[in-house]
């Protein structure tokens, strides 16, 4: 299915709960990991990738059931957002990981060792099983090259600019496979750039840009302050850091979190060219809000960009959360949108 013709299509960020058949769920909770964590999979190892498999079916039909427009496959395969692409680049050690100081405590990273390069794809088989097994728009998720060089020892290149511009040629031959496989819509999760944005406003758009180049279906640049799992509520900032220089970037689309910091979206004056993926899911909130608390957040979103450029999301990936919980949200926001576009239309 092509993308959507109508005004406030809903989506997701990217990811969706993992069956705790599938995954140890209290092992996941501690962290979000860096380094490959296969201790975290429930299934032996010869019966891992047809489990993924089954267990992505059962996300793409939550999605639609749930009346989402635009599903991806829920990244059941990975152990987090970045971690199954980075790294299964040559250039790469993880298995004898640097130890960093993060928020979460000493956290093992990859070592960057040598000349980085993608020696195959890493999610093209993610990307045809997704797009054989539904007939709605596709959505494919990459880890950004600014977020990749932030999660990483650089103990190659000249600097961490060096090592994000040859991340971001990694990015964008994964993409240009993705695109041809099918992908409708391809996005890049680049949460790091608020963590350190002096760095990201010398070289983060470059990054992004180099990563989107030659991609020609809607691209989209996501941005949060942490899964609400591991960064709770009342530490996270009101405002972004880094923002308004993402109106510079390439990509069609910019994912913003706002409905837990309860953002003023003021600040979406300055991304005025793009359109907006919308956080209208509150992460942190273990109750289901209804639709019309939901209508409420996307009626704010309409004072200050136009219908024809809101996409309403939740507020991040939904990876940490119950599973009955997360369903239950999208499918009030599925009906929070209907219910604002028959209003609008």
């Amino acid at each position: 299915m092509p993308y959507p013709k109508h005004v406030l299509p809903t989506t997701v960020v990217g990811s969706y709960p993992q069956p705790d058949w599938l995954v140890d769920r209290e092992m996941l909770s501690k962290s979000v990991p860096r380094t490959r964590m296969m201790q975290m999979w429930r299934i032996p190892e010869q019966y891992l990738e047809q489990a993924q498999d089954d267990a992505t079916i059962v996300a793409i039909r939550d999605m639609e059931r749930a009346g989402i427009d635009i599903v991806t496959d829920g990244e059941i395969r990975r152990e987090s957002y970045s971690n199954r692409f980075a790294t299964a680049l040559e250039g790469i050690d993880s298995k004898n990981p640097a130890i960093i100081a993060a928020r979460s405590g000493p956290t093992p990273v990859p070592r960057v060792v040598g000349k980085i390069r993608r020696s195959g794809p890493v999610e093209l088989r993610d990307m045809e099983f997704l797009r054989r097994n539904t007939g709605h728009a596709a959505k494919i998720t990459l880890p950004g090259p600014f977020t990749m060089s932030q999660q990483a020892k650089n103990e190659f290149y000249k600097d961490d600019e060096e090592l994000a511009m040859a991340l971001a040629a990694t990015v964008n031959a994964e993409a240009l496979d993705l695109q041809k496989a099918g992908a409708d819509v391809i996005q890049l999760d680049e949460p790091w750039v608020r963590n350190d944005p002096a760095a990201a406003k010398r070289y983060a758009v470059k990054a992004i840009n180099r990563a989107l180049q030659g991609i020609t279906v809607p691209t989209v640049v996501h941005i949060c302050f942490g899964y609400a799992a591991v960064v709770p509520g009342d530490i996270k900032p009101s405002g972004y850091s880094f923002l308004a220089e993402l109106a510079d970037s390439t990509a069609e689309q910019i994912s913003i979190e706002a409905a837990q910091p309860k953002l003023d979206l003021g600040v979406l004056a300055d991304l005025s060219p793009k359109k907006i993926m919308l956080g209208v899911i509150d992460l942190g909130d273990p109750e289901i809000e209804t639709a019309e608390v939901i209508a409420g957040r996307i009626r704010r979103g309409l004072k200050y960009v136009s219908a024809d450029r809101l996409i309403p999301a939740p507020d991040c990936g939904m990876k940490y959360m119950p599973r009955h919980i997360a369903f239950g949200k999208l499918k009030a926001m599925s009906d929070a949108a209907a219910m604002v576009r028959r209003e609008i239309s």
